[in-house]
């Protein structure tokens, strides 16, 4: 049976100029080829990446979380502002929650981010996170390296909130940028270690009115929490500041501090060996993606997977033992 192609689709190299030429709506008709679980699509976007692939990395990455109503949209449309207004092309990737029933998401970050989404050198994409673990869509490296070679030299990536697995944004970033909250109970049995270790910076932020002396406080907590930790292998001694998104103030430190981070990271050489370890963990993410994909895309194997089931329910077989007989008649196909 023949695949089924959207009829909408340009050909590869109209993509690829367009990405490199900085066309916004191209790149977004990229990012969603990208996205896209079509067999033809797949192809296309395999293309895309080969050929622009040269022109990305030119960037500095920096991923951004943080508990639910710490005002991570708000932030970063202060940030975003600041960062243009110095110069910059910012791209903004963010990770919306989907829904565990519908698949949906609300994808509501160009509404949360209005001032900024209007900005010629802004550039928000909103995505939903899917299945993926850690809230961080499964196309979201590919989608960055299509902003850069779109000439977009600061790429944010928000994401869902601290979840299980904020590495997972941490692996395809070069600094970890943690916002919380002060005034919201002891602070720091409001965080996971691991989060902790990961961040190269902690903002307080909504630091203004009543708050300011809550926030003081919060950062002595923090800033004293990060001593504990071991030395980071890029050199770098985290740092916690006071933000306000709304009365933005503390904004320019955030990006002084990751400039700071830069130099150093450039110079002790940390940055290219993290760069290169993020390429080779992303071709093993790409092996596994295959792998799940060419697994239950079998007819066969959704057939064995059906029998599986019934018998698991009816205790004829453990999960253990029918795992290893449906990956044995997989083994078996090769």
């Amino acid at each position: 049976m023949k695949a089924y192609k959207p009829k909408n689709r340009l050909s590869s190299q109209a993509y690829i100029n367009g990405v490199l030429n900085g066309d916004r709506v191209i790149l977004s008709r990229a990012i969603t080829i990208i996205e896209s679980n079509l067999e033809s699509d797949k192809l296309l976007a395999k293309d895309i990446i080969q050929a622009i692939l040269p022109a990305s990395g030119n960037s500095i990455r920096i991923g951004i979380t943080g508990v639910p109503g710490v005002g991570k949209s708000t932030f970063i449309e202060a940030f975003g502002k600041h960062l243009i207004n110095q110069g910059h092309k910012v791209a903004i990737l963010s990770i919306d929650p989907s829904s565990q029933r519908s698949k949906g998401s609300i994808l509501g970050d160009k509404t949360r981010m209005e001032e900024l989404s209007n900005l010629e050198n802004a550039y928000i994409r909103p995505s939903a996170s899917g299945e993926t673990l850690g809230g961080v869509a499964n196309k979201t490296a590919e989608s960055m390296l299509l902003c850069e070679a779109a000439g977009y030299d600061v790429v944010l990536i928000e994401t869902v909130g601290v979840g299980q697995s904020e590495t997972a944004v941490h692996g395809m970033t070069d600094f970890f940028l943690l916002l919380m909250l002060a005034g919201a109970g002891d602070e720091l049995q409001g965080i996971k270690k691991g989060i902790m270790e990961m961040a190269d910076m902690v903002v307080i932020n909504k630091a203004d009115g009543d708050n300011i002396r809550k926030s003081e406080m919060a950062r002595l907590q923090y800033q004293n929490a990060l001593h504990i930790f071991p030395q980071s292998e890029s050199g770098w001694s985290p740092v916690v500041t006071k933000a306000s998104s709304t009365k933005n103030t503390g904004i320019d430190t955030v990006w002084d501090e990751v400039l700071k981070y830069k130099a150093l990271v450039t110079q002790n050489g940390y940055f290219l060996k993290n760069r290169n370890y993020q390429k080779i963990r992303w071709m093993y993410d790409n092996i596994n993606e295959e792998l799940k994909h060419m697994f239950y895309g079998s007819k066969e194997i959704l057939d064995e997977l059906s029998i599986l089931k019934k018998d698991i329910i009816s205790s004829k077989i453990s999960p253990v033992k029918a795992a290893q007989k449906i990956i044995e008649q997989f083994k078996g196909s090769f």
